[in-house]
């Protein structure tokens, strides 16, 4: 059954090149981003593995961990690390777990029969520090996923889990949010008391709160 928003992400205890972890515990009060790749030595993985090790300071800035999943073994995780930093620059910087029984990839519902009934499809969960699944995409396994927007969302998210805002369309980190809905002019004058621009009654923008 798949995973849909607001499920808690399933727990699991896997072997990865960084050791043995239990994923709720190795969270632990952090975000994460859990993905998935269709096995090893494949050249879009190749560099989604690369470019994601050159953007991790940005998650660590988030307070989000990374981990990567495919259904090899840890043996052909090591080697492939090695051909992805003599090709993209940089090796993985984070764990690849080891899933040669499926038994991750099946929690998550991230093989897909009617595209391959052993590869894994592009699946990316962000997973928020209350266990609770709060993004899912799913890419075809011929097509290299976009990590900037991923960090963009996570933006989104973390200043909505505080804020009783919403970001629109592109929106990225510094532009203008919207006021939900829910809040009434009487509580955002509160909130806002610089006010906002109201494009119609349900469509209000406000500067980013701080």
């Amino acid at each position: 059954m798949a995973l849909r928003l607001g499920d808690t992400a399933p727990d699991f205890t896997a072997e990865t090149t960084e050791g043995t972890i239990n994923f709720h515990e190795w969270l632990g009060d952090s975000w994460g981003v859990l993905f998935s790749h269709p096995k090893d030595y494949t050249p879009v993985c190749t560099t989604e593995l690369g470019y994601m090790a050159k953007i991790k300071p940005e998650f660590d800035k988030r307070n989000v961990k990374i981990v990567g999943l495919s259904v090899d073994p840890l043996d052909k995780h090591e080697g492939w690390s090695k051909d992805i930093e003599e090709t993209q620059g940089a090796a993985p910087n984070y764990p690849l777990i080891s899933d040669p029984d499926k038994k991750v990839a099946d929690l998550y519902d991230m093989i897909h029969p009617n595209a391959s009934d052993t590869a894994t499809v592009r699946s990316v969960f962000v997973i928020g520090p209350d266990k609770k699944v709060k993004l899912s995409i799913t890419y075809p396994q011929s097509t290299g996923r976009n990590f900037d927007e991923i960090l963009r969302v996570i933006d989104s998210l973390q200043l909505t889990a505080k804020h009783k805002v919403s970001t629109p369309v592109n929106w990225k980190s510094g532009e203008d949010v919207i006021i939900i809905p829910a809040v009434s002019d009487e509580e955002a004058k509160e909130k806002y008391p610089d006010g906002w621009k109201t494009v119609k009654p349900y469509l209000r923008l406000v500067p980013q709160p701080k």
